[in-house]
């Protein structure tokens, strides 16, 4: 690399609940109007002059990473009762690569088939495997310093002295080689300026001569050219914008850059929230920084997350075919990619989240107390119960990426043009919050370190501006060696593929996986061996007229590859029965059964047979159902006519609640409901699943905890396949005093009697447990969020319209919830 780098210092009936949760039996009666239930008992890495930094070739020593976000030891009902959120793109269950269409396949005379575009793939992606895994044979490693800012400016900004917040660590570390900023709200999220953008380039201009003005002062760059910063690229979207400046000198290293923004505000494509994001080629590292305005308010975490997913999936940057396969050539993307001219967020070396992410303190710390804490620098109790910490604990969010430790107070909401937390009468009273965040992705992690991660105090917003400045490595490739080396993985490879065709043995080709539980991942290999003199590529394929790999319960990983005689690989085969797969097994819809083509391209196929027998659970089941059997439901056969012989299908219902309802609601009562934090400690995972292996088989409890119970006891109402209040009893007007008592009773009144029945033993049972408050520290709130999350539908509504609607019909059924955990009778 040049010397151009910049380095410095661095329920039943109403008799349902009664005898002690005794499970009631007989047939179901009509609901009565009133429900009584009687219960019984960083050190310095950069040089300290103006010159370039020391070179190597081998990747320089790990610097200590930043402390990870807190463990969420004790998480809140409404986080640790939620189900979970909509997988995102960065934690959804990997599906299994398709690397090319059937339509390409030719079959030749004597039978095989050969699909030239799949062949080539996977004969890219091992040429770019071997290469990166030889990548410090051609590349030098240089440090480098990175500025990422995120300010929320609230629609203002005129003059103010920006300093404090860009440069404000220059003197520790020596002026950044690469500055990013990002804004949020730079115009006033009207309706006007959302559908027309009619002031955004006019403000992002502002803003960006505001920057450059400030980097480039006299004070900062000293009359030398060299030291002063150039604009590369800027994208903005109605409020947000990114811009990214460089030092002079690295200018001509720089390369491939790209644009993109993602609305994800108003039905889903408008810029009131969104992000807009910026990749390029910093030598031979690849960089991408996205600046992100996310969903509001407090309690819309979900929302949040689904904002997250959105942007990270549909971010792409069209950079052409030949920077991908240059990026191929240098081994910095990781994963097949050639033949494409468009790469996402996660395919660069470094990624950088920042923004107003408007993630805050969980609801279970009252707003007076965050401002309390707040005010007095007392964050652990805040940190712990970050909304962001305690998603990314869950791996509902940002999986995979990393952040600082959050050593500076909440960054909102504060009275513009003061230093204090906005607590004015004439205003709404909001918990202060660390909505404004910066995060990163690096393939490499050791190739990342973060210098600082601090707030500054400029005070013409609601938001403080947030910053980090980070020592990054930076990859310089000698072109020379790179040939070299690639021209060698070349030359072994012609060495194999000259010959004939390819052959492989598989170790198995039944894969029966005996007895499968409910929730329960199980893995079997395959071993591949190519017994041939060629190379071997292969590749699972869909079925004749499917599209799919496999049946949804089915993964595969690797779903191809390629072998060099005498090379082994393992495929691993996994079941995994979730609550979709356990109703259609449960409705005879569905059998543990399937096959798996295995391709070798140029050569035969190999079928692979799949099978197992599922132990029937009583996750994933509804409560119609359940009420049938007394007996334990693994006992209960799941192929119809075997069932059919065993049970009378016209009977009626054997009991007025499941008896795995009654039986883990008694002994959650029996270990005491006086048990501090009740609902919110998480169980032991291993206990949870001997608790509902013991239901399904009707076995006598152990000694589990009272929290492994009631976490099993929300999982088992969660988990059913139809909730016991659905979507269509929903209020649809307003609840207040005068209406609520109305709507409960017509609540109650439409409601079938087998729902109605666990509906009320259930909320008898939290009635019971709201007695105890004063030991289990639980709210009548917090148990009404938690009756929700168990027993109210999540399904969305159906258009534009429904999806409106749906946030505040599920808090007026909350009301309704607190209403009958609070009132005596209706």
């Amino acid at each position: 690399m040049d010397n151009n780098w910049m380095n410095a210092p661095g329920g039943s009936n109403n008799s349902a609940a009664n005898n002690r949760w005794a499970a009631p039996a007989g047939n179901d009666q009509q609901p009565t109007n009133n429900y009584v239930p009687n219960y019984g008992n960083p050190s310095q890495m950069i040089n300290q002059n103006y010159g370039a930094p020391q070179q190597h070739q081998q990747p320089p020593p790990q610097r200590q990473q930043a402390p990870p976000p807190r463990s969420v030891s004790n998480i809140s009902s409404a986080s640790a009762a939620a189900p979970p959120a909509t997988p995102t793109t960065s934690q959804k269950a990997p599906t299994d690569p398709i690397i090319a269409d059937r339509a390409g396949d030719e079959e030749t005379e004597d039978g095989r088939i050969r699909n030239k575009e799949a062949a080539s793939k996977i004969r890219d992606a091992w040429i770019y495997k071997q290469i990166r895994a030889r990548q410090d044979e051609f590349t030098t490693y240089q440090q480098g310093r990175i500025f990422v800012g995120t300010w929320n400016v609230n629609a203002k900004g005129k003059d103010e002295n920006l300093s404090s917040w860009l440069c404000a660590d220059w003197h520790q570390y020596g002026p950044p080689d690469i500055v990013v900023v990002g804004f949020q709200e730079m115009v006033d999220l009207n309706a006007v300026n959302v559908a027309v953008e009619n002031k955004s380039q006019q403000r992002s201009q502002f803003w960006v001569d505001r920057i450059r003005s400030t980097l480039n002062s006299r004070e900062n760059t000293m009359g030398d050219p060299m030291r002063a910063y150039t604009q590369l690229a800027v994208k903005y979207l109605v409020g947000l914008l990114v811009c990214v400046f460089v030092k002079a000198p690295h200018k001509p290293r720089l390369k491939y850059v790209g644009t993109d923004s993602v609305g994800v505000g108003v039905m889903g494509v408008m810029g009131n929230k969104g992000g807009v994001s910026i990749r390029l080629q910093f030598y031979d590292t690849t960089l991408c920084f996205v600046c992100t305005h996310l969903a509001a308010h407090r309690e819309n975490v979900a929302g949040r997350n689904a904002d997250f997913a959105n942007v990270f999936s549909k971010t792409s940057f069209e950079i052409g075919e030949e920077a991908v396969s240059e990026v191929i050539r240098s081994g910095s993307l990781n994963k097949l990619s050639a033949g494409t001219s468009s790469v996402g967020i996660s395919e660069h070396d470094i990624s950088f989240w920042f923004g107003d992410l408007n993630y805050r303190v969980d609801e279970s710390i009252p707003t007076e107390r965050v401002l309390e804490l707040s005010k007095a620098n007392q964050l652990s109790e805040l940190i712990e119960q970050d909304q962001l910490n305690v998603e990314r604990a869950q791996g509902r969010v940002f999986q995979d990426w990393e952040e600082g430790q959050l050593a500076f107070k909440p960054t909102y909401k504060y009275q513009p043009g003061t230093d204090l937390y906005e607590e004015r009468p004439d205003k709404k009273l909001r918990a202060p919050a660390w909505c404004d965040r910066i995060l990163w992705l690096a393939q490499e992690p050791g190739h990342v370190s973060q210098l600082n991660y601090v707030r500054s105090e400029i005070n013409i917003s609601d938001h403080k501006p947030v910053m980090s400045t980070f020592l990054v490595t930076i990859k310089d490739v000698v072109l020379s060696k790179r040939m070299q080396v690639y021209k060698e993985v070349i030359r072994l490879l012609d060495t194999f593929e000259n010959n004939s065709l390819p052959m492989v043995s598989l170790d198995r080709i039944k894969l029966d996986f005996g007895e499968v539980r409910y929730d329960q991942r199980v893995t079997l290999p395959i071993i591949i061996t190519n017994t041939g003199k060629v190379v071997a590529p292969f590749r699972l394929v869909p079925k004749l007229e499917e599209e799919a790999l496999c049946k949804p319960w089915v993964t595969v990983s690797p779903a191809y590859g390629m072998l060099i005689p005498g090379e082994q690989t393992e495929i691993e085969v996994t079941i995994a029965i979730n609550n979709a797969t356990a109703h259609a097994l449960n409705t005879s819809r569905e059998v543990l059964e399937d096959s798996l083509i295995l391709r070798l391209e140029n050569g035969r196929d190999y079928y692979i047979s799949v099978s197992g027998k599922y132990a029937r659970s009583c996750f994933g089941m509804s409560v119609d159902d359940l009420v049938l059997y007394t007996d334990p439901i693994r006992a209960v056969p799941l192929d119809p006519i075997l069932r059919a012989e065993k049970y009378d299908i016209n009977t009626k219902a054997a009991m007025c609640v499941p008896k795995e309802l009654w039986r883990i609601i008694d002994a959650i009562y029996e270990r005491g409901l006086d048990e501090r934090d009740l609902f919110s400690t998480p169980g032991n995972p291993d206990e949870v699943y001997q608790i509902r292996e013991c239901l399904d088989t009707g076995a006598p409890f152990g000694n589990f905890s009272v929290h492994s119970m009631t976490e099993a006891l929300q999982s088992f109402l969660s988990n059913l396949s139809s909730p016991v209040v659905p979507s269509s009893l929903f209020p649809t007007l307003d609840i207040d005093a005068q209406n609520i008592q109305s709507f409960a009773r017509k609540f109650l009144e439409d409601m079938p009697p087998i729902q109605y029945n666990v509906f009320i033993y259930t909320v008898s049972f939290f009635r019971e447990v709201l007695s105890h408050r004063q030991g289990n520290r639980l709210s009548p709130a917090k148990i009404a969020r938690i009756c929700c999350t168990c027993l109210v539908s999540s399904a969305q509504g159906n258009g534009e319209e429904g999806a409106e609607s749906l946030p505040k019909r599920r808090g007026n059924m909350q009301q309704i919830m607190l209403h009958f955990l609070e009132t005596n009778s209706i």
